[in-house]
């Protein structure tokens, strides 16, 4: 088999196109919950901490001297992120919770049993005759 083919097929399984849509909504997932923490969330959380911006907070290791820009701990960014990952983490588990339910809901539902065949509802008749007889 010809690499190409082959590749080809790899490419037009389903679980590649569904791992390619989960990456492409993952990502537009992010951008809007990074939105959300650096635009609403953040402010409001920045007023009550005495107008801190998380994202300025850093740590100056050396200061700049001459051409050499000031080497800086930037711990802000990075609790910045922490509060991106724990909010991206509790929605994506706030979504498996509720498919999680809904998945419950039917597997609890109990399915009908199928209506007995012609064959059946004739022995039964037959065996019905039968106890009556003895």
């Amino acid at each position: 088999m010809s690499i190409v083919k082959e590749f080809r097929e790899f490419a037009v399984r389903g679980n590649v196109v569904d791992l390619a849509v989960g990456v492409i909504i993952g990502g537009a997932f992010g951008k809007i919950v990074s939105s959300l923490v650096a635009d609403v969330v953040m402010p409001p959380l920045g007023v009550i901490l005495g107008g801190v911006n998380f994202t300025g907070l850093k740590l100056t290791l050396k200061k700049a001297e001459g051409a050499a820009a000031a080497v800086t701990l930037n711990y802000g960014s990075f609790l910045q992120t922490v509060v991106d990952f724990t909010i991206v983490a509790f929605a994506i588990f706030m979504m498996v919770k509720a498919i999680n339910r809904l998945r419950r809901k039917e597997e609890a539902a109990p399915a009908t049993p199928p209506a007995p065949t012609k064959e059946e509802l004739l022995l039964t008749e037959i065996r019905d005759v039968l106890r009556s007889r003895a």
